[in-house]
Protein backbone atom coordinates (compact mmCIF):
# COMPACT_ATOMS: atom_id res chain seq x y z
CA UNK A 1 0.00 0.00 0.00
CA UNK A 2 0.93 3.64 -0.39
CA UNK A 3 0.86 5.54 2.73
CA UNK A 4 -2.34 7.38 1.17
CA UNK A 5 -5.26 7.29 3.44
CA UNK A 6 -8.31 5.41 1.54
CA UNK A 7 -10.29 8.63 1.07
CA UNK A 8 -7.83 10.58 -0.37
CA UNK A 9 -7.16 7.95 -3.13
CA UNK A 10 -8.35 8.93 -6.87
CA UNK A 11 -11.42 7.84 -8.08
CA UNK A 12 -11.85 5.69 -10.93
CA UNK A 13 -15.61 5.71 -11.59
CA UNK A 14 -15.49 2.80 -14.07
CA UNK A 15 -13.91 0.26 -11.34
CA UNK A 16 -16.13 1.86 -8.80
CA UNK A 17 -19.23 1.21 -10.83
CA UNK A 18 -18.21 -2.23 -11.57
CA UNK A 19 -17.83 -2.80 -8.37
CA UNK A 20 -21.18 -1.62 -6.75
CA UNK A 21 -23.49 -3.25 -9.57
CA UNK A 22 -21.21 -6.57 -9.02
CA UNK A 23 -21.88 -6.49 -5.44
CA UNK A 24 -25.80 -5.36 -5.50
CA UNK A 25 -25.35 -9.23 -7.80
CA UNK A 26 -23.66 -10.44 -4.98
CA UNK A 27 -21.18 -11.83 -7.02
CA UNK A 28 -17.86 -11.28 -6.69
CA UNK A 29 -14.49 -13.22 -6.48
CA UNK A 30 -12.50 -12.76 -3.01
CA UNK A 31 -9.11 -11.75 -4.77
CA UNK A 32 -11.17 -8.75 -6.96
CA UNK A 33 -12.89 -7.68 -3.92
CA UNK A 34 -10.18 -7.69 -1.92
CA UNK A 35 -8.41 -5.73 -5.07
CA UNK A 36 -11.24 -3.29 -4.83
CA UNK A 37 -10.30 -2.45 -1.43
CA UNK A 38 -7.26 -1.70 -1.98
CA UNK A 39 -7.33 0.39 -5.00
CA UNK A 40 -10.72 2.06 -4.84
CA UNK A 41 -11.85 5.25 -2.82
CA UNK A 42 -14.37 4.50 0.04
CA UNK A 43 -16.39 7.23 -0.31
CA UNK A 44 -16.80 6.92 -4.51
CA UNK A 45 -18.32 3.60 -3.61
CA UNK A 46 -20.57 4.27 -0.84
CA UNK A 47 -21.66 7.99 -3.09
CA UNK A 48 -21.84 5.49 -6.07
CA UNK A 49 -24.00 2.54 -4.39
CA UNK A 50 -26.47 5.34 -3.39
CA UNK A 51 -26.61 6.42 -6.46
CA UNK A 52 -27.47 3.27 -8.46
CA UNK A 53 -29.89 2.21 -5.72
CA UNK A 54 -31.94 5.32 -5.82
CA UNK A 55 -32.04 4.80 -9.82
CA UNK A 56 -33.03 1.52 -9.62
CA UNK A 57 -36.15 2.30 -6.98
CA UNK A 58 -36.63 4.60 -9.47
CA UNK A 59 -36.64 2.74 -12.49
CA UNK A 60 -39.39 0.06 -10.84
CA UNK A 61 -41.56 2.82 -9.62
CA UNK A 62 -41.56 3.83 -13.52
CA UNK A 63 -42.16 0.19 -14.21
CA UNK A 64 -45.13 -0.52 -11.83
CA UNK A 65 -46.56 2.78 -12.99
CA UNK A 66 -46.54 1.80 -16.65
CA UNK A 67 -47.64 -1.55 -15.98
CA UNK A 68 -50.71 0.46 -13.58
CA UNK A 69 -51.61 3.00 -16.39
CA UNK A 70 -51.69 -0.07 -18.86
CA UNK A 71 -53.27 -2.33 -17.72
CA UNK A 72 -56.43 0.45 -16.29
CA UNK A 73 -56.61 1.39 -19.61
CA UNK A 74 -57.27 -1.80 -20.94
CA UNK A 75 -60.32 -2.10 -19.15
Amino acid sequence: MSGTPAHRRPVAWGATVKAVLWSFLGLRRRRDFEQDVQRLNPIAVMATGVVLALLFVVGLMLIVRWVVASSAGAL
